[in-house]
């Protein structure tokens, strides 16, 4: 995993980790108000949320703020609405 102390961008660092999650140290906002990332550290990025949780967590020490978030690329596989699930069912 990569861990600098140099502040990336927002699009670059959605286009170095696709569909993984990301913690991030001293996150930039467009104000307090919104949720909006413009920038941050990335302190680690895995897929797996549990390895970031676990593993990334001794290096938010010395960050005032963190983010953690997932960057999905890949869309989503649609399910089944429960309706048709439903229909197919014989009473």
């Amino acid at each position: 995993m990569k861990n600098t102390d140099v502040q990336q961008s927002i699009e670059d660092i959605k286009s170095s980790y696709p569909d993984e999650w990301i913690l991030l140290g001293n996150p930039v906002r467009k104000n307090e108000q919104e949720m909006e990332i413009l920038s941050g550290v990335v302190l680690y990025h895995s897929p797996d949320k549990r390895e970031v949780a676990y593993l990334g967590r001794p290096r938010i020490e010395g960050y005032g703020r963190v983010a953690l978030f997932f960057n999905r690329v890949t869309p989503r596989p649609k399910r089944a609405a429960i309706g048709s699930i439903y229909s197919t069912l014989k009473l």
